[in-house]
């Protein structure tokens, strides 16, 4: 089973990709998008800005989005949620656009958001498996869905209420960085493997 990460060339990718790994799965760091696409899960990690990694999805974007479409899993994570949206105020650069929607900066006094917060109406059962009550965060954007419906759990910063994590299908987007959110976290991506992986 392989696993892909696609890779923004923004930062270090060492301990999503210790998470990932495990017996039977193949983790590979992936600079073109388009031979990403040959995987059994596409990661958007969460390292970079939206408007250079916009610019860096630009040229496989309708062909990302429409395997997204046809059922390919996907883990975005951080930056790689708001790349399942249509575009972000952080700067210019489509993304995505598998989710209708917007990213906008934190409505708050202290930005970044940095640090644990509580998860709020899970809608999800990943969560409970993993028992992934509360998280990591690290951002000064947050995404705002057309369809509210497609929110699975829910956080807020200050009194800025914001999607923590949408689902489309075998797409899962998460605003928190699971991979540094302890046991917990290692426990909700495995579970998420586990969900959607063959075998």
């Amino acid at each position: 089973m392989t696993i892909t990460v696609f890779d923004y060339g923004a930062g270090n990718l060492h301990s999503l990709v210790k998470v990932l790994e495990g017996a039977g799965r193949t983790v590979r760091l992936e600079t073109d998008l388009r031979r990403a696409l040959n995987t059994e899960l596409l990661v958007l990690p969460g390292v970079g800005a939206f408007p250079a990694a916009a610019g860096r999805i630009a040229p496989a974007r309708i062909a990302v989005r429409d395997a997204l479409r046809a059922g390919l899993p996907c883990l975005g994570i951080c930056l790689g949620m708001q790349l399942l949206f249509d575009a972000s105020d952080e700067g210019p650069g489509i993304g995505l656009g598998l989710l209708p929607g917007r990213v906008t900066p934190l409505a708050a006094r202290r930005v970044p958001q940095i640090g644990w917060n509580t998860l709020d109406d899970v809608a999800d059962p990943l969560f409970l498996r993993s028992s992934l009550q509360t998280a990591y965060f690290a951002n000064s954007f947050v995404c705002r869905p057309d369809d509210p419906s497609r929110v699975v759990a829910w956080s807020t910063h200050e009194s800025d209420r914001f999607a923590s994590a949408v689902r489309v299908d075998r797409t899962l987007g998460v605003q928190f960085h699971p991979e540094k959110s302890s046991a917990p976290g290692v426990a909700f991506i495995r579970q998420f493997l586990l969900d959607v992986l063959p075998g």
